[in-house]
């Protein structure tokens, strides 16, 4: 088994909340920011609904609890792996299966920055948790943990990328150091894993959109206002 090389990055903690059904954290100097998550959910938003009319509510609650299961399970294991403590008791024979096939991937990782790591940014005004920030074949690299019940294409995952692009930014703007290269690893339970590229630049423009789209619809100026008089009371 891989000895994975840590050289960590000193991030302060996030308090985190869930506030009219969407992830709120709480920088360390008081402002409050969304999710880059719940931002982005508005990119899907429609896809999803689309697909639970189409299946019904039943089947789509059924399949969205084991996508969540399967989801934080694999997180879990390769943020073990990576960490040096990974043990392969109390696994399922298909949880066994699913991270045999990840391993050669998590194997091109080393000297790693951070681990589910808080992130935000005063420039974008979102915040969130990383997977992985380290060197992925040698470079340094924003790197997600998904999975997936079929194969994805590129066009499809265009939210991963987004998502790791706002990370790429938080992780500068709290130390100054760039990271240009985005990697999202799918874990599909077909048999195979997935990784794709891409740079960040390349989808800032568009997560943009999706961060004042959001701002727009949910009055974020007047929702802010609201819940620091909230806390204020408190």
């Amino acid at each position: 088994m891989k000895k994975f090389n840590h050289i960590p990055i000193s991030l302060q903690d996030l308090d985190a909340e869930i506030i009219q059904g969407d992830r709120i954290y709480k920088t360390p100097d008081g402002k409050f920011y969304p999710s880059v998550t719940t931002v982005l959910s508005q990119h899907t938003k429609k896809g999803i609904m689309e697909w639970r009319n189409k299946v019904g509510e039943e089947v789509a609650n059924k399949i969205s609890r084991q996508a969540a299961v399967r989801g934080t399970k694999f997180h879990n294991m390769a943020e073990q792996y990576l960490k040096n403590s990974f043990s392969e008791e109390n696994l399922s024979i298909l949880d066994h299966e699913l991270f045999n096939l990840a391993i050669p991937e998590l194997n091109k990782i080393d000297n790693i920055h951070a681990l589910e790591a808080p992130l935000y940014s005063h420039h974008l005004r979102l915040a969130g948790r990383v997977d992985c920030i380290a060197e992925y074949e040698n470079k340094l690299s924003i790197i997600d943990f998904k999975t997936s019940r079929r194969e994805k294409d590129k066009e499809h995952i265009l939210h991963y990328f987004m998502q790791a692009a706002a990370y790429a930014i938080m992780f500068e703007e709290r130390t100054n150091i760039p990271i240009s290269r985005l990697t999202i690893i799918i874990a599909v339970d077909d048999g195979f894993v997935q990784t794709f590229q891409a740079k960040r630049d390349d989808f800032v423009e568009s997560l943009l959109y999706y961060r004042d789209l959001y701002e727009v619809e949910k009055n974020f100026s007047k929702y802010l206002s609201v819940l620091n008089a909230d806390r204020n009371q408190t």
